[in-house]
């Protein structure tokens, strides 16, 4: 900025005015997010920001809430999954249930039936939507079941 002479204004060195403490309610915030918000983060934002982690190969149903006796078991079911997230997407309570295949395929195939026809359900192969996740990926993981 300039006054009318032209010639330019430069900020003092040291503000005359400083604001009190209290109106910097964030000041003592850690800029490192701790382990627990780290867990909350949505997989794919969690991607992004650090990249993809070493993993083992996973399928992942995504489902709503729904109505009906289903819900409850199908909850418990999620929650005992190899990593569990709920989440709120666009005010609709979420459910993202990740297995690792590998040693629980009768788990993954137990919880598929109870939100399998759920209107807004998903099937994840690595995070990622996959073409024919649902009539390919689902059944050859069955054949790992004894």
């Amino acid at each position: 900025m300039t006054d009318h002479d032209s010639t330019p204004r430069v900020l003092p060195e040291r503000p005359e005015y400083r604001p009190l403490e209290r109106f910097w309610p964030y000041a003592e915030l850690s800029e490192t997010p701790s382990d627990e918000e780290l867990a909350q983060l949505h997989p794919e934002l969690r991607a992004e920001l650090f990249g993809l982690p070493d993993l083992p190969f996973s399928i992942s149903l995504v489902f709503p809430a729904f109505e009906g006796e289903r819900y409850a078991r199908a909850v418990e079911l999620a929650k005992a999954s190899d990593e569990y997230l709920e989440y709120r997407n666009a005010g609709v309570l979420t459910h993202r249930a990740r297995f690792f295949p590998g040693t629980r395929a009768r788990d993954l195939r137990d919880l598929y039936q109870l939100v399998g026809d759920v209107p807004g359900s998903d099937v994840l192969v690595d995070d990622r939507p996959v073409p024919y996740a649902r009539e390919l990926w689902l059944p050859l993981v069955w054949f790992l079941i004894r």
